[in-house]
Order: C-alpha cells, then sequence, then structure tokens
C-alpha cells in the first residue's frame, strides 16, 4: 500500500513536470527499469557513479516525456568520502535532490511501429537548480509495446553553477560525461 501510494505521489510530480493538458491515458509509457551513469576523466582521477533509481514518463502521442533521477542514490565513485563530497559539497544534494529532463521528441515517428529510431529530445535539463534547454540524441528501439532507450551526452558542470575547487581541479573534469539506458511499458492502471 505504501509503495502504490509512493508511485502514485511520483506520478503527480512527474505529471506536474508536463506542459497542462499534456496527460492522455493509454499512450502514456513509464520507466519500469533504467539506470544513469556518469563519469569524470580528470588528468589525476577517474570518477565513475551510477544510479538505478530513474523514473520517468513518455506520452507517444503527444511526443513529450518527463524524467528525473534522485541525486543522492548514485553509488560507486572511489571512496565513500568521494560519494559524501558528491553529494554535499558539488551537487548540493539537500537543496537540489533530483536531476530532471523534460520536454518533447522534435521528430516525426511513428512510435506505434516496431523499429530503431533515432530521435532529439529537446527540453530542459534541471541540474543543482540549474535549468539549460537542451537538445539530446536518443536511440529508442520499440519491440513488443515496449520501448528501450538510450543516450550518452556530456554535462558541463559550469552550465550548472557547480564550482570545482581549485585544490581538486586535476582531479574533477569539468564535462561529465552521462549514459541513461532505460526500459518503458505501458502505464499500469492500479
Amino acid at each position: 500500500m505504501l509503495q502504490r501510494l509512493h508511485y502514485r505521489r511520483l506520478l503527480a510530480v512527474l505529471l506536474l513536470c508536463l506542459p497542462p493538458g499534456a496527460y492522455a491515458g493509454p499512450a502514456i509509457y513509464e520507466v519500469r527499469n533504467g539506470e544513469v551513469r556518469f563519469s569524470s576523466e580528470a588528468p589525476k582521477e577517474l570518477i565513475k557513479a551510477s544510479s538505478r533509481k530513474l523514473q520517468g514518463i513518455l506520452d507517444t502521442e503527444k511526443m513529450i516525456f518527463a524524467f528525473k533521477v534522485y541525486i543522492p542514490s548514485f553509488m560507486g565513485f572511489n571512496s565513500p568520502l568521494q560519494r559524501d563530497h558528491f553529494n554535499e559539497n558539488y551537487m548540493e544534494s539537500r537543496n537540489f535532490p533530483d536531476a530532471v529532463f523534460r520536454g518533447k521528441i522534435i521528430e516525426s515517428v511513428d512510435l506505434g511501429r516496431e523499429g530503431t529510431y533515432q530521435v532529439r529530445a529537446k527540453g530542459k535539463l534541471i541540474v543543482h537548480g540549474v535549468e539549460q534547454e537542451r537538445i539530446i540524441r536518443v536511440q529508442m528501439v520499440v519491440r513488443n509495446a515496449r520501448f528501450q532507450v538510450s543516450s550518452t551526452f556530456p554535462i558541463l558542470l559550469n552550465d550548472h553553477n557547480i564550482k570545482i575547487p581549485r585544490i581538486v581541479d586535476d582531479k574533477l573534469s569539468p564535462e561529465i560525461n552521462v549514459s541513461v539506458r532505460a526500459t518503458l511499458e505501458p502505464q499500469s492502471r492500479s
């Protein structure tokens, strides 16, 4: 019961990310399994982390979407202290607990037909409380009423007001590589 209540709250939050009147019902797909990974390749250190707390919805009629990941859920890193610094000093995840990407698929494709599609997702990427308009290339594989989506793209820390102290300048890259993989299935009615 508690899990169902949490799901309904999440869905309400995600629907608020969409433009008014966007919720259409049967054309809504939700993330059932997803992962966000990032890596920072700096001269003196490679940092990698991932989160399986990706949530999202896609309306295939209106070609709009909203995705979010809970920042404190990222695991990996080179040490627990590094994870603490990530959350407290760089991402300030108490103040900015989620990264969000919401917008529209700008290609004219028929997602009702099985196949592999290369599309561009245009929208607002919010990281560290700073919103940037982005166009991100996404591969979508449609098969058996499911979507497999994947994308790889860079995020510049400076674009999202994430400061790197001089002392770790050679250990943290100013450009973070992000990859997203997710399976979306028709929204459950429960």
